[in-house]
This record gives C-alpha cells, structure tokens and sequence, in this order.
C-alpha cells in the first residue's frame, strides 16, 4: 500500500521546515512500528481556544476562549455553552441557531489550544480522519504517525488544507500540513515533528 511505504520511508528521513513559519527541523525517529492508546473524543473545557467558521460567512467567524462560565459569544445568537461538548456537537448546535438568520449554514467548531490539564502531554488530530484520536505525546512523534493511528484520511478528506495548531508563549501558532503530498507523494516537508498539547486538524472538501 502507498500509505505503508511512506510511512516507512518518512521513520527514516529528517523533516524539514517550510520558511520562517515552519517549525524547527528535527530528527525523526528510527523506529518501524510505534502503538498507541487512544482515549475517548476530546470534550470542550474551561479556557481551551475555539475556531467557529462559518462557510462563506467570514464576519460570523470566531477565535473565541472558553468563558469559566463554559459558554462562547457567537454574531447573531449570542452564548452557546461550549464546556463539556464534542467539536461536532456544537458545530451542529450553532449550525441550528443561525439557520433562524443564515441560509444552510455550515459550521466548523476546532479547539485551536486544549488547555485541559489532562490533554497537556497529549497530541491530538481531529477533523477527516477515520477515528479522531488524542495520544500520549511521545518523543520525535510527527504529523504522519499522527494521522496513521487515526486510520488514515477519509474519503472527503482536504489533506492538503491540513493545519497543525502549537502553543507557543507568543500564543497559538498555525503551520499549514500538505497530507495528501506527505501520504501520496512521499513529500515530507510539511510532516512536522510534533510537541505536547500539539493538534492536527484536518477539513473536509467543500466540494
């Protein structure tokens, strides 16, 4: 399989960066099988980080913290509570409170940084992949072991639209991920190795 020889051949090879907004070039790891535990779908905490976009509707679209009274502030219908819920969830909630003003809207809910202390020294991918997983961070981890124990991309998969979202002391950080270029091509430069509270999202195409 495709997926199996790039997943081999990227154990072997060094990851590079892409240009000033790439991060740091490292080693990858030697290894040829890796397990890993995967634990129950993410839930929205205190303090995490949202991205709510709203397709085709920019000026609804939110960067938002998580209030310590669980809720968001969204253009249009005000709060929503967001602590305790799946992203898919409160994608679907919001989607059904701006139907009342926006025509079939489509909405898209990415925790951008997990602050939950148990998700601290974890790595986590979520959006088009089979099984959205969070996993022990593990040294020289990247992008593509990431997305392999996830089971690979879905069908309606935009791999090459893939973000990975790092927090940094200056805030949140967003590379931008070439997935079907790493898994089809054997294109390595954006396979980054990862770091703790690391998240991979992947979107699905709008066509």
């Amino acid at each position: 399989m495709c997926r199996i020889k790039i997943a081999i051949v990227g154990l072997w090879m060094a990851v590079f960066g892409v240009g000033c907004s790439s991060p740091s070039r490292q080693e990858m790891p030697q290894e040829t099988a890796v397990n890993f535990e995967s634990v129950d779908t993410y839930k929205i905490g205190i303090a995490d980080q949202l991205s709510v976009a709203v397709w085709r509707n920019a000026e609804l679209s939110v960067n938002v913290p998580v209030r310590p009274d669980g809720k968001i502030s969204i253009p249009l219908i005000g709060d929503v509570i967001a602590a305790g819920k799946e992203t898919t969830e409160l994608s679907s909630e919001i989607e059904k409170a701006l139907a009342n003003y926006v025509r079939t809207p489509n909405v898209t809910v990415i925790v951008t940084s997990a602050n939950n202390a148990e998700y601290i020294n974890r790595v986590r991918v979520t959006g088009a992949v089979l099984q959205p997983v969070s996993l022990p961070y593990r040294e020289n981890m990247t992008v593509l072991d990431l997305v392999l124990a996830a089971g690979g991309l879905s069908e309606f998969a935009s791999g090459n639209s893939a973000k990975l979202y790092r927090k940094t002391e200056d805030g949140v950080k967003t590379y931008k991920i070439r997935l079907k270029d790493i898994m089809n091509k054997g294109d390595i430069r954006t396979n980054y190795t990862l770091l703790p509270s690391d998240i991979v999202t992947v979107p699905e195409s709008t066509f």
